[in-house]
This record gives structure tokens, sequence and C-alpha cells, in this order.
């Protein structure tokens, strides 16, 4: 049975894990149960989801910390890294502008906050908030590793402690490691070898959590059915309705446009994102996908390891036009609607400024809830406005951090070809649908074609020459 599920293609794994995700889900809320005794089912599939997360999170350190400093040694020999660094903020800032335009034109065209039915009762002060101190001391490592931990009772009265990691802190660490590497010269050679050498291992440890994939996705939208359903969204309609038009719009619509406007196809696009966008939607997070994201932006869009390894994590921190842009627009205006509050001009400037700048400080954090805290507290409205739209926050975040790991993939992607360096070939490879361009996947002639452009990249490395695929146009 095993072989014959070899054969089936990778991309056809995931569509069908998806669907049996849902029937499974389905099933187990006919078995009934609840919250505090779920049936057998139900924990079953959220034992399974919970695994892949897990499995997929403990990997982000390592190769957040090796790929950071990979990158910034393969970065010394090209001449134009602060401006590939500048033109990616540039595009994060531009993509999470027209997505916030979307966001207040819908929340104002469908005024979800008026005649919504919901109980004023649930309005309530969040326990965690966005600031923009917060998002400068995360800045700053609190140890070498980025961990903080937290002391939680249960109902017993047990303490359990547990580990969490930073990654702006991460990113932060592993830059000063890779500049003070560079700076150094060649007495970090070993270590430079070192770092490329642990960054393959991890890399190969990746890909045989990625194909896990497909029984992850059954656990994690099996036990997202079995939770949430689609029963919770009730007075909330209206709500949840514009915001999945905003995502819809910001993934079909913004993002093919942005690509045919640097002559990728869109076809290419969808096909070669897949992998990620299908995995956040059922995760829910942005960081465990990273992995993915940084997987599809090199293997599948062909952006160069020593820029996506840059890009896509510092993009899974702050570039967030689901959880940062669409979402927090519209829940503001909807807070503001309900509590009977006008907004003016300044204020739908400063959610506007906020979106496009504000995502960094929920950096390192748990994303839409906390940058909608900040939102408010900059318009001014109410934040126990916040308690209202908890209700159906399960199923929005599924559409908001597939939004969100569409657009981490692309930027690399449209600034990569902007500045000459996107490997188009490998960008129009076929593929299946949503399957990935990689090694364990591709034809012996392809896998010595890329031989043969690694002997040369590195022969032009050792005789000091830079790779003319590297300067910009």
């Amino acid at each position: 049975m095993l072989s014959a599920l070899r054969r089936v293609p990778f991309a056809v794994q995931v569509l069908l894990a998806l669907v049996l995700g849902i029937a499974l889900g389905i099933v187990a809320r006919q078995m009934g149960g609840t919250t505090d005794d779920p049936n057998w089912l139900a924990v079953t599939l959220d034992t399974i989801g919970s695994t892949f997360v897990t499995l997929l999170r403990t990997i982000v350190p390592p190769l957040i910390i090796l790929a950071v400093i990979s990158s910034i040694a393969s970065l010394r020999n090209v001449s134009n890294a602060a401006r590939l660094a500048g033109q990616t903020l540039l595009w994060f800032a531009i993509t999470a502008l027209v997505a916030v335009a979307i966001g207040i034109g819908l929340g104002l065209f469908i005024r979800p906050g008026l005649n919504s039915g919901v109980d004023p009762s649930t309005a309530a002060d969040p326990s965690t908030h966005g600031s923009w101190l917060a998002f400068l001391e995360s800045l700053v490592p609190t140890n070498f590793l980025g961990l903080t931990a937290s002391t939680s009772a249960d109902d017993a009265g047990v303490l359990s402690t547990s580990l969490s990691f930073n990654a702006l802190q991460l990113i932060v660490i592993a830059i000063a490691i890779g500049v003070a590497a560079v700076k150094v010269g060649k007495s970090a050679e070993p270590f430079l070898a070192f770092t490329q050498s642990a960054l393959d291992i991890v890399l190969k440890v990746l890909w045989w959590v990625i194909r896990l994939a497909p029984l992850g996705t059954v656990g994690l939208l099996g036990n997202a059915v079995y939770s949430y359903g689609w029963t919770t969204i009730g007075a909330l309609g209206k709500f949840t309705l514009a915001i999945y038009i905003g995502l819809a719009l910001v993934l079909f619509v913004v993002y093919p446009v942005l690509a045919r406007a640097h002559g990728l196809s869109v076809v290419k696009y969808f096909s070669g994102v897949w992998p990620a966008v299908q995995l956040g939607f059922v995760s829910r997070s942005s960081m465990g996908t990273m992995p993915v994201t940084q997987r599809v932006a090199e293997s599948n869009f062909g952006v160069p390891r020593h820029y996506a390894s840059f890009a896509v994590p510092f993009g899974a921190t702050t570039k967030m036009d689901g959880c940062a842009a669409i979402y927090p627009a519209i829940a503001a205006i909807f807070v503001a609607q309900f509590f009977g509050v006008d907004l003016g001009i300044t204020d739908y400037l400063l959610i506007v400024f906020v979106s496009v700048i504000g995502s960094a400080a929920t950096a390192g954090t748990t994303g839409a809830t906390v940058m909608l805290t900040l939102t408010l507290s900059t318009v001014g409205l109410p934040l126990e406005g916040v308690g209202l739209l908890l209700a159906v926050d399960p199923i929005l975040d599924m559409g908001r951090t597939a939004t969100n790991v569409a657009g981490q993939a692309l930027i690399p992607a449209v600034v990569a070809k902007r500045e000459g360096i996107l490997d188009e070939e490998r960008y129009n490879e076929p593929r299946g649908l949503g399957g990935f361009v990689a090694p364990e996947f591709r034809s012996a002639a392809e896998l010595a074609a890329d031989a043969d452009r690694d002997a040369s990249a590195a022969e032009d490395d050792s005789a000091g020459r830079k790779p003319a695929s590297v300067t910009a146009p």
C-alpha cells in the first residue's frame, strides 16, 4: 500500500487530504462531545494536526539562524545587497497599502457593524495588546537564542513552563553573527562552511517533515471543522463576508496583477505557491508555514537562496496583508459602527499608517489580535470591541494566514525579477497542481543541469568573479 501511495503525486495527496479532513471533521461533529470532553475522533485529529505544526515550528529557529547567516555570507560578493533589502521593504509597504485600502473600502460599503445582532455583553478587553514600544523592545535579544519562557497553572494548580522563540530576535542575532563572520574574514571560513553544511542538513529534515503535510492537513482541517464549523458565524456573517471578500481580492486580483506586471505567469504563481497557501490555511501560522514558504520561493519560483533566506523569514514576521491590513481595517470600522463612533479622514489615515508601518509591532507575537488592539488604540476606539469578534476569529484566521504566506512568497520573486536574479527557467518549469519543483520530484536531466549551474557558480566564486546573474540590469 505504501508503494502505491508513493506513486500518487504529492499535490494530489494534499488535495485528497483536504477532502478527507473536512469529511472527518463533519463526522466528528456528528459524534457529539464538548470542548472539555471531546470524542475520540476529535482528539485524534487534534493530536495529528498539532504534532505536525509542532514539527514545523521546531525546525524554524535553526532554519532562520543558519539561513540568514549563510545568506549574509553569500551576499558579501553581491554589489546590490542593500538595494535588495530596500526593494523588499518597499514592496512589502506597497502591497500593504493596497490591501488596507481594499479593507477600508469594503468596510464602508458593506457596513458590517450596523444591525449585526452581536450581543454587547461579549465585548471584552483582550489580554494581549500591540504597542510600538513592544516592537522596539523586541529588537533587543533577551538571550542568545531569543527564547522566552512563560509559566501557567492548570485547574488543579499544577504549574507548567513553556518556551517560545521570538522570530524577530532570531533574525537580529543571525544578522549580527553573519556580519561579524564576514568582517572577520579568512579565519571565519570554517565557521561559514559548517553553517552551510548544517543548513543543508536542516533542509533535508525539513523535506521529511513536508512529506507529512497530507497527514497533517487531515488533522488540522478536521479539527478546525469539528471545533468551529461554520455555525459560529451567526450574527457576524456580514463581517466574515467582508473579510473573505477582501482576502479574495488581494489573493486573486492584487497578487496576480503584480505578478503579471513583472512578466511572471499567473498560472505558475498559483500552482507554485499552493503548498504554502494550503498549509497556511489549515495551520493558521505564518511562522509554522515559513519553511514551506521559503522552499516555494527557492524551488518553485527560482528566487536565489542567498536572498530568499533573508526575505522570507523577514516577511513571515512583518509581511501580513491578511492579519495586518485587511483584517484590522474592516474590524476597526466594525467596532466604530457598533459603538456609534464616527470616523473622520484623519482616523482612516491612521488606520492606513498602522497597517503599512505597524505590522512590525506584532513581530514575535500572535498576530491579528495584537495588530487589531494596536489599530484600535491608535485611532482611539474602545478595545472592548475586540471581544465582539473572537467567536469567528479562528475561521477568519485560516483565510488571513493563507493570504499572508501567498504574499510572503510573491514579493521575493517580484524583487528578484526586478533585480535580474530570478531563475525564470525554474519559475516556468512544469509542475503538477501545487507540486514542488524540487530535487525529490525532478528528473535526472534537470538535476544534472542544476549541478552544472552550481559548479559554474562555484568556479566564479573561487576565481573571485561575481556571477553576472546577481547584478542589477
